[in-house]
């Protein structure tokens, strides 16, 4: 190397001769050659005394015969040795030759919640209230694989399969009391599944999955995440995608049956549906859907008749005495229509917004039968037929761009950019035997039939990865000669709920 820079030194002032001679500029530096000696390098690899620019040099005098074969042996020489040096990894990941992509994801959430209940005038206790400092951490790996495979794979606090909220101090490892306790911050697996999509037409996923559905909470809490098999067919027409949905999510799988998979309890899906793109920024989407139910269940009460009833003002959910059964899916076939209206990037004094007007309709096409069947388990008075339906109407108003949807947008934390916001509003109304009380959201109206009111949130995205939210819900009872069916951890010891109030306040960050 001292050699090659002694002989560049060398070349340095012959050039500097030759420009004074040929008035060039700018004079070449020692410094600029080794810059350049990189570039030069390559080419002496190759490079013999009849080379083109090994001649020019001699003819100009900047270098002899002698010196340019030295130069070109030990600039050949390093570029060997350099070869023979394998570079650091850039990263210390190993992946599977099959994965063709990977992405981490995931949120990290603090909540304060209050929760209030009235019960029923005279019923002991009159009134229950809830008051928690929480937190919810979900946190996954997602990305394509070779030959048209997809996958995701992601874990969650708590194993409530309508909630991943742990509570602070909430002591359940037993004897002394303990602060910090650890017993409620296990993890659990949220999501885990493969998906295939060999067409632009056509794609299916199997496993515990995001909710493939095109529905709302109102039907399907937005922390479910079904396990089973799912397909979608898709299909352009001019300005209207058409789409058609197949589901068939595993309900139970009863310990005491043996024969798989014959015995287990599964819901159907079947959905047909069409965004209709009326302009570009104007769209409207509908699809409804079809849920039937095969098998009966052997636990918890699944087998039994609903009937949604309490005891004395309480929340008794006897798995063995139809009387006050909560989760039976006896007489369920429910037809459902949820739509949408979307309005795209219109100008206001707030900026560019997209507006969502958005609605859902359910009704149980047995739920005659559920009623009478209630009536005759707990011995009511007449059987309510006629409370066989459900519905929701609801706007939503946020900065243009994020993608909005029935739990898509901030206020359902799926996206975040700094000093963007959303606000939605909705009227909810879930009559006694319209739904699957197992299933409705946990949230609003504390996973309750028989109950109606008003959801509201806003939120604001503080910096690109982290958002404040602020929710508010009140609901009254519907039938006031009826419980409120359902059975939900946060607040299970009242039936029937007169008026609930739900205050919650989020810190979300996203990753």
């Amino acid at each position: 190397m001292i050699s090659t820079v002694r002989a560049l030194e060398t070349m340095t002032i012959k050039l500097t001769k030759l420009q004074r001679t040929l008035r060039l500029t700018p004079v070449l530096t020692t410094g600029t050659l080794v810059a350049l000696a990189p570039g030069f390098q390559v080419h002496a690899q190759q490079a013999k005394p009849s080379d083109p620019i090994v001649d020019v040099l001699i003819e100009k005098g900047i270098i002899n015969q002698a010196e340019a074969e030295k130069i070109t042996a030990e600039l050949a020489a390093r570029q060997t040795n350099a070869a023979s040096v394998t570079p650091p990894s850039s990263s210390k990941w190993k992946l599977s030759d099959a994965i063709k992509g990977i992405q981490l994801f995931g949120d990290a959430r603090l909540r304060y919640e209050y929760r209030g209940v009235d019960n029923a005038p005279g019923a002991i206790p009159d009134t229950y209230y809830r008051e928690r400092f929480r937190y919810a951490v979900r946190f996954g790996v997602k990305g394509d694989l070779y030959d048209d495979f997809n996958y995701g794979l992601r874990l969650e606090t708590s194993t409530n399969p309508r909630s991943p909220w742990a509570t602070f101090g909430n002591n359940t490892s037993g004897g002394s009391v303990t602060p910090s306790d650890k017993a409620q911050s296990g993890i659990g697996i949220g999501q885990v599944y493969l998906g295939w999509h060999p067409s632009d037409w056509y794609e299916m996923t199997v496993g515990r999955m995001p909710m493939p559905l095109y529905t709302t909470p109102m039907v399907w809490d937005s922390d479910i995440n079904p396990e089973g098999a799912f397909e979608k067919f898709k299909y352009t027409s001019g300005k209207v995608d058409w789409f058609a949905d197949f589901a068939q999510f595993d309900y139970q799988d009863p310990t005491s049956a043996s024969a798989i998979p014959s015995s287990d309890t599964f819901i159907l899906a079947w959905q047909a549906g069409a965004t209709v793109n009326l302009s570009k920024n104007l769209s409207f989407k509908v699809a409804p859907v079809l849920y039937n139910y095969t098998g009966t269940g052997s636990g918890s009460g699944l087998n039994l008749p609903y009937t949604g009833e309490g005891k004395n003002g309480m929340n008794v959910n006897y798995t063995d005495n139809p009387a006050y059964n909560q989760n039976g899916i006896n007489d369920l076939l429910i037809f459902e229509v949820p739509a949408e209206f979307n309005f795209k990037n219109w100008q206001t004094p707030l900026g560019t917004l997209h507006t969502r007007v958005f609605g859902d309709w359910a009704i149980n096409l047995k739920g005659r039968d559920r009623a009478q069947a209630a009536a005759v388990a707990a011995s009511l008075p007449q059987a309510y037929t006629g409370e066989v339906q459900a519905y929701q109407i609801g706007i939503g108003i946020g900065t243009a761009g994020p993608v909005y949807g029935p739990t898509q947008g901030l206020v359902y934390g799926t996206t975040s950019q700094k000093n963007t916001w959303e606000a939605r509003l909705y009227w909810q109304h879930i009559e006694q035997y319209a739904l699957d009380v197992n299933l409705i959201d946990s949230d609003f109206f504390e996973g309750r039939a028989n109950l109606q009111g008003f959801y509201t949130a806003v939120s604001y995205s503080i910096t690109d990865a982290i958002i404040g939210t602020v929710r508010y819900g009140y609901a009254n009872r519907i039938n006031n000669n009826l419980g409120t069916g359902g059975n939900n951890l946060d607040i299970p010891v009242l039936n029937p709920i007169r008026n609930y109030n739900l205050v919650q306040l989020d810190l979300t960050m996203r990753f």
